[in-house]
């Protein structure tokens, strides 16, 4: 039997960026009601596949699969969990050998958690995260049915999904060598503390690499996006060394955090192929993933990469376009 798997994450879209910006909440009652939906959307084919759903502190996943859709084969992963990042993880690993496409509903963040361990198995992010640049705002109904669309056969893996490029960075320092993997984004930002994460000043970058950058994102790949468009799948990314906008040789406006659009100034900027570094020294600093700040760099030599290998993103419409003439809604008598 086809299967899919269901991770939710009850922290995402919770963070500061609520009640400093414009970013829209996501409680835990609106991700209980997505998880619902993703269910439902599941029977939109005559042999709807299996759920097998991450359990959360929430209990949000667990009551998903309470309240299931009469005849769907819907269960809860048994897997422990502690409340941490690491749950995603776990779950998505569990889900790498197990479920033919899995459904994530968080941000950036859960879906880079997901990518460090789900292999090739499509992903169907939906956002309810904050700072949102892979995952889509999309009905978790829609979400449910392409997926299941997938599982089923119906519409092609190939034809409907992209491989999504990852940004790798290593730090050197007198603590020893660290790398660390983003999604979407790595940046430093001039700062001596990681402190609540959420990157609030867009002044305070000082610059990072992009594997995708459009106008339309928030962020660092918004601010890419200002001087190049960079698709998701695309070899290589972009990197941008930015300063104060009167003291640049250009600047350009942005979406710099939700609810924010600012003036910055770029010092420089390229397209790098993949594995191509971009370096930055500092002296006190933090490198900020994917729109969060995540680790306090001091005395640091920091190389910033594009890597090509990344999670497989089921695109929602090409899912649906796939099988659109086809009869494959059609209830026989």
């Amino acid at each position: 039997m086809a299967l899919v798997g269901l991770i939710v994450n009850p922290a995402a879209g919770r963070d500061i960026r609520r009640l400093t910006g414009g970013a829209s909440v996501s409680d835990n009652y609106a991700k209980r009601r997505s998880a619902e939906s993703v269910l439902e959307g599941l029977t939109i084919v005559d042999d709807p596949p299996g759920a097998l759903v991450m359990p959360d502190k929430a209990g949000i996943g667990q009551d998903a699969v309470e309240t299931a859709p009469d005849g769907l084969d819907a269960q809860v992963l048994d897997v422990s969990v502690t409340g941490e990042r690491t749950d995603t993880r776990r779950a998505a690993e569990r889900f790498r050998d197990d479920v033919d496409v899995v459904v994530v509903l968080g941000g950036d963040g859960t879906n880079r958690d997901v990518a460090a361990t789900i292999g090739s198995v499509p992903v169907a992010a939906v956002s309810t995260g904050t700072n949102n640049v892979v995952p889509t705002p999309i009905d978790g109904t829609a979400a449910g049915a392409a997926a299941a669309l997938v599982a089923a056969g119906e519409a092609p893996v190939d034809d409907v999904t992209v491989s999504h490029g990852t940004v790798a960075a290593t730090i050197d320092s007198s603590a020893g060598t660290e790398t660390l993997r983003g999604l979407a984004t790595l940046g430093v930002v001039d700062r001596s503390f990681v402190g609540t994460r959420a990157v609030l000043d867009a002044s305070e970058f000082v610059g990072g690499v992009v594997s995708r950058a459009h106008p339309s994102e928030i962020g660092l790949s918004g601010v890419a996006g200002a001087l190049a468009t960079h698709d998701p799948d695309e070899a290589g990314g972009v990197g941008v060394r930015l300063g104060p906008a009167d003291a640049t040789p250009r600047s350009v406006r942005a979406m710099t955090v939700p609810g924010g659009v600012d003036v910055v100034g770029i010092e420089a900027w390229d397209r790098l192929g993949d594995e191509e570094e971009l370096t930055f020294d500092v002296d006190d600093a933090v490198l900020s993933v994917d729109g969060e700040r995540h680790m306090e760099l001091q005395d640091a030599h920091v190389a910033v990469r594009p890597v090509p290998e990344g999670p497989r993103i089921l695109r929602f419409d090409a899912a649906f376009d796939a099988v659109q003439g086809r009869g494959c809604f059609d209830v026989g008598e």
